[in-house]
């Protein structure tokens, strides 16, 4: 594959320029550019190894409704920008028909592209960039993964439909920023599956670093559940995780193996660290006040300046919070400083995870200003 070329499929109105309300930017007055489209698609083109080709429906184009010449004179001045920064598409494919008349050509179909599946081009590591539906279906029948525009307007935001869920896999990064777009272009994915089965607990997660801070979590016990969704709502990562643990005997094996492997799977997704921040610290909650210092160094350690009160907060025991952080340091390869004071111990608690939440979130960011993927470290490993 190395002397296959990768290709971006990149959709137009909703992607590189914004979309009016009646969908069709038919005169120079509606040429707006999405937000950051020009500089990031500049960087693309400039530094990494992608063939740009364009790939729009445009409903009815040389028709009365919608003339040639209104089109032409749109397209020109956009790619005369786009080419006074260096960005320069090698094909353009323009389907002119309605959708009622079920055009082979039509985006989601692919007619216009067979000539890129001859075996000449690396489809598997291309992507389809778009913001509507029809673009990751497009990049189901391509062969490859999209990277979805989300700005909660054409696949419905967080009321994701059923149709969007069952082209899930085929969904290789969901955003509504360029940076992110180009930011994952340059890096790569940072997503980790694990699966952990003892005797005492059946753990399945799935992690994904650069995500929307959505959770689903099962754990079994209702107050980590509830942190968990704290913690992953504050970091901005998505978080699957279900635990199925002996809980008839106590919590301790649930805790312990699920902060193991959500640890692990950090480790995972973080690959060789290129370009992170590495380092972090954080965070007050009402009363209570929570340090977290954060360092994804490779070495393992936790300082912990937290006492409890309660036993319990909820159905988790108050031992085990020290325990879980104990777990998730050493399975993450991280050093962790923890401190905690306050009178609400339940707000302690959210403020611990909501510190380490916002520290992961800073530590592992990654600096699209740098043009070189760099180590965090003077050894040159981290």
């Amino acid at each position: 594959m190395a002397d296959k070329k990768k290709i971006l499929f990149v959709d137009r109105d909703g992607t590189l320029i914004l979309e009016p309300e009646d969908c069709q930017v038919d005169s120079i007055a509606k040429l707006k550019f999405y937000p950051n489209a020009i500089s990031m698609m500049a960087r693309i083109a400039k530094e990494l190894d992608y063939m740009l080709v364009m790939v729009t429906n445009q409903d009815g184009l040389g028709t009365a409704s919608y003339p040639q010449k209104a089109f032409d004179e749109v397209q020109g001045l956009m790619l005369e920008i786009l080419g006074s920064v260096g960005i320069e598409f090698d094909a353009f494919h323009v389907d002119r028909s309605f959708p009622n008349e079920n055009s082979p050509n039509r985006k989601p179909r692919i007619g216009m592209l067979t000539s890129y599946l001859n075996g000449e081009y690396d489809i598997e590591n291309s992507f389809v960039i778009g913001d509507r539906i029809t673009d990751v279906e497009m990049a189901k029948n391509i062969g490859c993964k999209a990277i979805w525009i989300n700005d909660g307007s054409n696949l419905g935001g967080d009321e994701i439909s059923s149709k969007v869920h069952a082209l899930a896999e085929y969904v290789a990064l969901e955003t509504h920023s360029w940076e992110k777009i180009y930011e994952f272009l340059r890096f790569g994915q940072r997503r980790a599956a694990a699966k952990r089965t003892t005797n005492e607990t059946d753990i399945d997660l799935d992690l994904n670093l650069d995500g929307n801070g959505r959770a689903s979590i099962d754990t079994g016990i209702g107050f980590l559940n509830h942190i968990l969704e704290l913690f992953t709502k504050h970091s901005g990562i998505d978080l699957k995780l279900t635990v199925k643990g002996d809980l008839h005997v106590d919590e301790h094996h649930s805790v312990e193996d699920a902060a193991i492997v959500l640890g692990e799977a950090f480790t995972k997704a973080l690959g060789n660290k290129a370009g992170i921040e590495r380092y972090a610290f954080y965070l007050p909650m009402d009363e209570s006040s929570a340090t977290i210092l954060l360092d994804f160094g490779g070495r393992t350690d936790l300082e912990w300046n937290v006492s409890f009160k309660r036993e319990k907060i909820g159905d988790l025991p108050t031992e085990l919070i020290k325990h879980f952080f104990k777990s998730f340091a050493e399975g993450a390869r991280c050093n962790l400083h923890v401190t905690a004071q306050g009178e609400n111990e339940h707000h302690i608690v959210e403020g611990i995870f909501k510190g380490l939440a916002k520290a992961v979130k800073d530590a592992i960011r990654r600096d699209i200003s740098k043009v070189s993927n760099e180590i965090p470290s003077t050894k040159g490993v981290v």
